[in-house]
């Protein structure tokens, strides 16, 4: 394995770097006529993916808003009803990732682009009033918030003033005059040390998982925005600190390999999760006008019980649960748990 500085930090490179780098890229060549076939089918994606990202990436800061609580706040969305921080949170960090949807293209890799960024994702928080767009005033670090509510340290974080301002014009300034590193590279890098600075009072974890599909989305990666990157992150995320701690633990001038790699299998596991979705949306298309609905309401209502999935199809216990097993069997449907409290959720 051969070793390459890049920016102030060093990676490995190696042949399952470069395959990943290879498989996600392959994928993306082959988009555009998957895109022009699934149109329809893509739109329905989107909108699952959003409520998906938004939830998953608020929830790993400490929200308790489930995607379905997200999903109805999202569709009856009253910005001077927003009763409590989670809801703030979630409506500030859908504005954010609906402005990079539409904008993406005319969005600058800047001090001032990021701030503004910032500003926006804390819109609707009163706690954040007095340093939403500013870099911070006081020491911070990036903590993992656990299952009872608690905080744990992972690590320490670039002091507030010049050093974080010499910091995050450096990281930009690199990104910028960079024509050689790979664009997939440079995104994971560019998210690494944007967490690493940690240049805002608060808000640096949600704002470097909107970074990342800005990133991608500007370097062409145009899927991201059917697939949930977030949803994956949570679903690691013991993984995700694990990693980020222990790359930290060499700093300066750190081997950041581990993370790279992590990054960039995160983001091979929703391509295949993308293409998963799109086989099982065709399946769909043969299924009876009853099996449909079925998948319809469970989509609608992810968490669903048998019993309430009985009451809005009108149908008896036993019919949907023949209905709901023949649905897993084509792996249309998960179940979770077993007995009277599991709950069904579109694979």
């Amino acid at each position: 394995m051969s070793k390459v500085n890049v920016h102030t930090q060093i990676l490995g490179l190696n042949w399952k770097l470069i395959g990943l780098i290879s498989d996600i890229d392959r994928f993306d060549a082959a988009w555009q006529a998957i895109e022009r076939k699934e149109g329809q089918t893509l739109k329905e994606l989107k909108y699952i993916a959003t409520v998906s990202s938004v939830g998953a990436s608020t929830r790993i800061e400490g929200s308790k808003l489930s995607d379905q609580e997200v999903d109805v706040l999202l569709r009856n969305m009253d910005i001077s009803k927003l009763e409590d921080r989670d809801q703030q949170e979630v409506v500030g960090y859908f504005e954010v990732l609906d402005a990079i949807d539409e904008s993406h293209q005319y969005m600058n890799i800047s001090e001032t682009e990021l701030k503004n960024l910032h500003n926006q994702l804390l819109r609707y928080s009163e706690k954040d009033k007095w340093h939403k767009g500013n870099y911070k005033q006081h020491t911070n670090s990036v903590e993992m918030t656990l299952p009872d509510g608690s905080k744990q340290i992972i690590f320490q974080t670039t002091p507030p003033g010049f050093a974080t301002e010499d910091a995050m014009r450096a990281l930009i300034d690199w990104y910028e005059s960079d024509k050689d590193t790979h664009s997939l590279v440079k995104s994971a890098l560019f998210c690494y040390e944007f967490l690493s600075i940690h240049p805002f009072q608060d808000g640096n974890g949600r704002l470097s998982r909107l970074l990342a599909t800005l990133l991608l989305r500007k370097n062409g990666y145009q899927w991201i925005r059917y697939v949930s990157f977030e949803h994956e992150i949570e679903s690691k995320k013991t993984e995700y600190y694990g990693v980020l701690r222990s790359c930290q633990a060499l700093r300066p001038n750190e081997d950041i390999s581990a993370w790279v790699s992590f990054f960039l299998e995160s983001l091979k596991n929703i391509q295949e999760a993308l293409m998963r979705k799109l086989e099982s949306r065709n399946v769909i298309q043969s299924l009876s006008p009853k099996d449909k609905i079925l998948i319809a309401i469970i989509e609608s209502n992810p968490g669903i019980k048998t019993g309430d999935l009985a009451v809005k199809t009108g149908s008896s216990g036993s019919t949907i649960k023949r209905m709901v097993e023949k649905l897993i069997k084509q792996k249309l449907i998960e179940r979770h748990g077993v007995g009277p409290g599991s709950y069904y959720t579109l694979l």
